[in-house]
């Protein structure tokens, strides 16, 4: 009695091909994990992890605080990834801002992301194109600093690829997961604190915070200081954009302060 032969691979179904597609992707990052690089991508993001956990936690407490359902926030942290863009839009959000007006804040704040891509181009060209979007977001500022401190110069071969490559997915395995485990935290226990605490301005604050710290010298804290009036200033403008005209105002000056006036950053440190 013959037995009948197991199907070839036009034969496989959709769940079948599907499967074996993931089991491929497991295959190679099992592959790059074990390269001795991408535990050093890990621990130089765990020595940060830290200080993100605060930030991400008080991103999540924000979130949940400003009227967002658990759902609405959990999904708002896995699309958005950026800390910095999702407080920026809250407001937005909470005032009933036209989605334009939302869009066009968190463009603004994310513009920062345009020059670290562009940076990273001759870094990551060898990749496809899909890959290198999965990579666009996962990636951010903390890998970027991480990454390019690391490697000053692009990979040349491919066994510098291959390096590069593991180290990249250290600092995301590590950041990406213990960003988003502190922002659900902070979802859910913001779920069950009393409104009476107060904690809607949590990330307002940590958001102030962070601005600050980031004035390093003088033309930084002009921005800052320029983007602060113009805010109040504006404040009349529908959909929130004194948003916007601050963001425009602060950034359009010291651009052209750092082109036609350089000595104002030069030995200028805080």
């Amino acid at each position: 009695m013959s037995m009948p032969l197991p199907p070839g691979q036009s034969d496989l179904g959709p769940r079948t091909w599907i499967g074996n597609w993931l089991a491929g992707r497991v295959d190679a990052f099992a592959r790059t994990a074990r390269h001795p690089v991408y535990w050093a991508g890990a621990r130089d993001m765990a020595g940060v992890s830290v200080g993100m956990a605060a930030w991400g936690l008080m991103t999540g407490v924000a979130m949940i605080k400003s009227g967002m359902s658990i759902s609405q926030a959990v999904l708002m942290s896995l699309t958005v990834f950026s800390g910095s863009i999702q407080l920026a839009v809250l407001p937005l959000i909470v005032a009933g801002a036209s989605l334009w007006v939302i869009w066009l804040a968190a463009i603004c704040v994310g513009l920062r992301f345009i020059v670290f891509s562009l940076h990273l181009r001759d870094y990551l060209m060898f990749l496809p194109r899909g890959r290198r979007m999965a990579l666009g977001y996962f990636l951010g500022d903390v890998n970027y600093v991480l990454y390019t401190h690391r490697y000053p110069r692009p990979p040349q071969t491919p066994r510098q690829q291959r390096a590069h490559l593991a180290y990249v997915w250290g600092t995301i395995c590590c950041g990406w997961l213990s960003w988003q485990a502190v922002v659900m935290l902070g979802i859910f226990l913001g779920a069950t604190f009393p409104e009476r605490w107060g904690l809607e301005y949590s990330g307002t604050l940590a958001l102030l915070a962070l601005t600050c710290s980031l004035m390093t010298d003088r033309l930084r804290a002009l921005s800052a200081l320029l983007a602060g009036v113009v805010a109040i200033a504006a404040y009349a403008l529908p959909y929130r954009l004194n948003i916007i005209a601050a963001i425009a105002v602060g950034m359009g000056t010291c651009l052209l302060l750092e082109k036609y006036a350089p000595h104002w950053r030069k030995g200028n440190q805080a």
